[in-house]
């Protein structure tokens, strides 16, 4: 280092994002705080409040308070009016931070890196000796983080633009067809199809016991057990064929054996059945992913991923940045023979596989 020359703007600049970067970090925590607690919804109708009326409120202590409000008036999460030393939640930060069934809802993110950074150990552990991390091994709020943070773009996306996106899918929900939902975790994505289409009959699989258990709470408590159900299997081995649609969301690149997946996914669908497939955005190149969708992507991955699919048969560890090209090799080698872009966000790609 001594004879390197160092460019004082450079390095500046890369402190300036360090302060960044390290409120960010800490902010894992105090949003953490602030969901757990119902802080941000004892806010949301948008009226200012000392830190001793959202205190009273919440049951909380003052003095805490007003520290976390401090905290969070210099994240700009909420406002703050130095006349009359009050605070209040602005209604845009109020939708992503208080309304769970808001599609912008983003506390879930904030649990689900909270549960990363425990985790820490284990991955650093499988860094020196190659080894995976099953999903089931990770901390149990990862779990529920997951589903919070996957559910607003479910909510905001699923049945108004990835459905009718696919060839005829619509229509066959709409009248009543068979569905396999994939990969389900806690069942968002399974519980949104089936309140949009109450006609047809799915079933979400997934082979951890604890996230199906879930799944299956969330059903009755949603009204809607008598025609959707959970089951433990893996996505090489579920049951059941004639299939009009299987979705797998978010995780065919956490697989294995993804290919393997492709093929017990032919095997199970309808003559003139579709697998929809619906995966975190990537462009196909590394350079292209190097901008800030791709870093929480590429982090994700090496903290959840590509742990996980190592810990499979195969390991073949996709990444959750794989990229179009990439998941269309998986999904051709399976046995289809149809393959394409439906549609995407900024934040995934929405890809049709059929015969």
């Amino acid at each position: 280092m001594a004879s390197t020359a160092i460019d004082e703007t450079k390095l500046q600049a890369f402190m300036g994002q360090f302060v960044q970067d390290l409120g960010a970090a800490l902010s894992v925590a105090t949003v953490t705080i602030g969901d757990k607690l119902g802080l941000y919804k004892a806010m949301a109708d948008g009226s200012p409040v000392t830190p001793g009326v959202l205190a009273e409120r919440t049951g909380t202590d003052e003095r805490y308070v007003r520290e976390w409000l401090s905290s969070q008036a210099a994240s700009g999460y909420v406002s703050y009016d130095p006349a009359s030393e009050r605070f209040a939640l602005p209604p845009e930060q109020a939708l992503a931070l208080a309304e769970d069934n808001s599609p912008v809802f983003i506390p879930g993110a904030f649990q689900l890196v909270a549960a990363l950074i425990k985790d820490e150990p284990r991955i650093s552990e499988a860094f020196r000796s190659g080894d995976g991390v099953g999903w089931h091994e990770h901390d149990r709020d990862l779990f529920c983080g997951t589903e919070r943070f996957f559910r607003p773009g479910y909510i905001a996306n699923l049945v108004s633009s990835w459905i009718p996106a696919l060839d005829g899918v619509d229509e066959k929900l709409l009248s009543g067809a068979r569905v396999a939902d994939v990969g389900c975790g806690h069942g968002a994505s399974t519980l949104i199809l089936a309140a949009a289409y109450p006609r047809s009959e799915i079933v979400g699989f997934d082979y951890h016991p604890e996230s199906i258990e879930r799944a299956r709470a969330a059903a009755e408590q949603a009204g809607v057990a008598d025609r959707v159900s959970f089951e433990i299997a893996t996505a090489k081995e579920y049951p059941g064929s004639g299939y009009d649609l299987v979705a797998m969301f978010d995780c065919l690149h956490d697989m294995g054996d993804p290919v393997g997946a492709a093929r017990h996914v032919l095997n199970s669908l309808a003559e003139d059945g579709t697998w929809l497939i619906v995966e975190p955005f990537a462009n196909d190149r590394l350079e292209d992913n190097l901008n800030p969708v791709g870093r929480v992507f590429y982090s994700a991955s090496t903290m959840v991923c590509t742990p996980a699919s190592r810990d499979q048969e195969v390991g073949l560890a996709l990444g959750a940045q794989a990229g179009e090209a990439r998941l269309r090799a998986v999904v051709t080698e399976g046995g289809f023979t149809r393959f394409r872009r439906a549609t995407d966000t900024p934040f995934n790609l929405v890809l049709e596989a059929r015969r």
